[in-house]
């Protein structure tokens, strides 16, 4: 919290002095009378200076200006009441009093796409939760860089390129759909057919050795493939700072694995490299045959970063099935010394059908997602054939993100489209139409609510829960920010639309005729424009204007 934190700061000096406590926490009050609630103190309850600490909170509590009462319980619970007139005259200043003290450099890793393959729906949470944490790390201060990180090297773009060589395939003429089919083929073969398998071993010892014939076919396929997402990133609107792939770094690996063994951090077993660290499992570095591992690439690449950018801090928003190598990579990175960054796994569940199944097509292929975006278009044009193409396209990534984000990212959840297109309940259109709502209603007056100050004693209740709502902006966006969790503010946002709502409803608010009551209402409604379109902003989410 950054409007309250002289509070917690007091507090905690207080505490410290008195019982060594260091830090205070704030939490939302299950009273709803009040607004936050501090916790430390029960389990002190029975301290024997606990009366005196309950005189010292008294004091700091009523010297501090934003507290308008506070209530200790017989197990002393502290809960607060914020003074509203105060807090709203910073509403407009919400941007200043969430940015950080010591903003870092930030890294997002999106664990990106193979090559040869579109994108498809077990991207899409990736995408979604990246953009995001990238937009709320950003809006929190920090430096943010974000890297797509394309699989474009290795033994499965040898087996493409073999395979389109034995089944005298004319390069030229490919397309993403014909890479599509040939991509699972190629796999297959390498499989089961010690031939094929071999030339593909082959073609692979002459890709890194910069054959100028293979290098030629893997640029080729590398183009096709990076158009093609780049195609369905723009549809979704997504974008990255940086398209780093395998391939811009395993010139480096050689010397990487020289310098870990004279330092005696890997050894040679049975002709693969493995680290020395003591781990169940042992930790791969190099393949028998020579090879290189997922794990190998990566090490590489933060070596690579760290020589391009100082990061403080990296996060790898991969799905949750990989828990295995991520933590294999942390530790490795600790133990090799690659410096003293952080580095966090954002692990995520996977979108199932009604099922509970992996989300795929009829056929049990993994579902494309640019024809997922278009399922989405569609059902929505259905419901609202009004609509242009511009507003449609917004509803269908609003749909697509707000759906994903709700859910806590380390569950599963179905997609639902009927369900998630749905213009009530806890849906993105839902979200999207509150706020169209009061845009109209700002629009539909002539007033200018810059100028207007809140009349407290004209505010009724679905007035006092509304702002008391958006009160507890700086908590959520602190919770997924300190998380990495950005479910917290889709709950929010819904919960903030639904308040709306209540007020707004059954009221003609600007043919109310004591004038006190209708501007109340209308400076809560800007606010809640303002903190709305905030929100969004944290989830990847376009408002739009009309519906």
């Amino acid at each position: 919290m950054y409007q309250l934190l002289n509070l917690i700061n007091n507090l905690e000096n207080v505490l410290g002095k008195t019982v060594g406590v260091e830090s205070i926490s704030l939490r939302i009050s299950n009273n709803p009378k009040f607004d936050f609630q501090i916790n430390n103190l029960v389990k002190l309850q029975n301290h024997k200076h606990i009366k005196d600490i309950e005189s010292s909170f008294s004091k700091i509590i009523d010297d501090e200006a934003l507290i308008k009462s506070f209530e200790i319980t017989d197990t002393y619970f502290i809960n607060l009441e914020i003074d509203i007139e105060k807090f709203s005259n910073s509403f407009y200043k919400i941007k200043k009093y969430i940015k950080v003290r010591h903003p870092k450099t930030v890294l997002l890793d999106y664990g990106g796409p193979n090559i040869g393959k579109p994108l498809h729906v077990g991207h899409l949470r990736s995408l979604n939760i990246g953009r995001s944490l990238y937009r709320i790390y950003s809006l929190a201060g920090h430096s943010v860089i974000s890297d797509i990180h394309i699989g474009d090297w290795g033994m499965p773009i040898a087996q493409i390129i073999t395979y389109i060589e034995e089944k005298q395939i004319d390069i030229k003429n490919i397309n993403i759909d014909d890479l599509e089919k040939i991509y699972p083929e190629a796999s297959k073969l390498y499989l089961k057919d010690d031939e094929f398998k071999d030339l593909a071993q082959a073609n692979n010892k002459r890709l890194n050795e910069n054959n100028s014939k293979i290098l030629k076919k893997w640029k080729k396929l590398k183009n096709i493939s990076v158009k093609s997402i780049k195609e369905t990133l723009e549809a979704l609107n997504h974008r990255f700072d940086l398209w780093m792939g395998e391939s811009d770094v395993n010139h480096l690996i050689p010397e990487m694995i020289e310098k870990l063994e004279s330092e005696g951090k890997i050894s040679l077993d049975d002709g693969a490299y493995i680290s020395n660290l003591v781990s169940e499992p042992k930790i791969l570095i190099t393949k028998s045959d020579g090879s290189y591992l997922y794990l190998t690439t990566d090490l590489a690449t933060v070596l690579n970063r760290l020589k391009q950018n100082k990061i403080d801090k990296t996060l790898y928003i991969v799905d949750k099935r990989q828990n295995l190598h991520f933590e294999q990579l942390i530790k490795s990175l600790n133990y090799f010394n690659f410096g003293d960054e952080e580095y966090h796994h954002i692990a995520f569940g996977t979108i199932n059908d009604s099922n509970g199944n992996p989300y795929k097509t009829r056929e049990g292929d993994a579902k494309k997602l640019i024809n997922l975006f278009k399922e989405t278009s569609l059902q929505i044009k259905k419901i609202n054939s009004d609509l242009d193409d511009g507003t449609n396209k917004l509803l269908a990534n609003t749909v697509l993100t707000f759906s994903d984000l709700k859910t806590n990212r380390m569950t599963d959840y179905k997609f639902d489209l009927n369900k998630f297109t749905n213009t009530s309940g806890k849906t993105g259109i839902y979200v999207q139409y509150a706020f169209v709502r009061a845009k109209k209603l700002l629009n539909g007056s002539s007033i200018n609510t810059r100028k207007i100050n809140l009349n407290i004693a004209d505010l009724d209740e679905s007035d006092l829960s509304l702002i008391r709502g958006m009160i507890k902006f700086e908590y959520y966006f602190n919770l997924a920010l300190e998380n990495n969790e950005p479910h917290h503010l889709a709950d929010y946002l819904y919960e903030l639309s639904n308040l709306f709502n209540s007020m707004y409803q059954n009221q003609n608010i600007l043919e109310n005729k004591k004038e006190t009551v209708k501007f109340n209402k209308l400076k809560i409604s800007e606010f809640f424009i303002s903190y709305s379109a905030l929100l969004m902003e944290c989830l990847g989410i376009e408002p739009v204007e009309k519906m």
